[in-house]
This record gives structure tokens, sequence and C-alpha cells, in this order.
């Protein structure tokens, strides 16, 4: 899967990312909208992350969706 194919249904990932990372709220999601640099900033922010640790998690999600 891809990033466009994930912002185009962003709604019902959402949900998928809120069970991986279980420390993101709604409105980290919400403003996150589809923005990868957002939300990995966001997870980031949240689990105290580096920024190369936190692209290899997102990466890897995305390969299992």
């Amino acid at each position: 899967m891809n990033w466009d194919t994930i912002q185009g249904n962003w709604k019902q990932f959402k949900g998928q990312a809120q069970q991986n990372w279980g420390e993101l709220t709604d409105d980290d999601l919400d403003r996150a909208e589809g923005n990868r640099e957002e939300l990995e900033g966001r997870i980031q922010e949240k689990y105290g992350k580096t920024k190369d640790e936190v692209k290899e998690e997102v990466d890897a999600f995305i390969a299992k969706l």
C-alpha cells in the first residue's frame, strides 16, 4: 500500500493507526489528516523516538496493510 492510498482512505486508516500507536488521540490523527510528516511528528512526540525510528515504524506498518 502506498501513502496516496492511505490519504484517500484516511478515516479507515485512523483506526488502524490508533490500534498500532495507542497513545495517539483522535485529535492527533485529525490534525495529521493524511500528512505523513505530521503523523510521524506526532508519533515522535508521544513516544520519544527519533525521526529515523518513526519513519521505519511507519514504513513497516504500511507494509503490513
